[in-house]
């Protein structure tokens, strides 16, 4: 990234509007890399939250089921009524 802030300087340094050939092929080839880095780190996240999701899931699934039978418990130990 300091690759690209120096080109950039250099051009606001020599008060350029225009950028030549090769400097505009750097600067989307560094905005490349840096998209690609960016994307690796959002998918590493949603996987991890999406491994985190599956993992609540189960666990809620397994808290229902708990409820479920004391549900049940309940209701035999008050004599079927309810």
């Amino acid at each position: 990234m300091s690759r690209l802030w120096a080109l950039i300087s250099d051009i606001i340094r020599d008060n350029r509007i225009e950028m030549t050939i090769d400097e505009r092929i750097e600067a989307l080839t560094m905005n490349l890399e840096l998209l690609a880095r960016a994307h690796e780190d959002t998918n590493r996240r949603v996987t991890a939250l999406l491994t985190a999701t599956e993992r609540d899931a189960e666990n809620i699934r397994s808290l229902a089921r708990i409820a479920e039978l004391h549900e049940h418990r309940l209701t035999d130990l008050e004599g079927g009524q309810g």
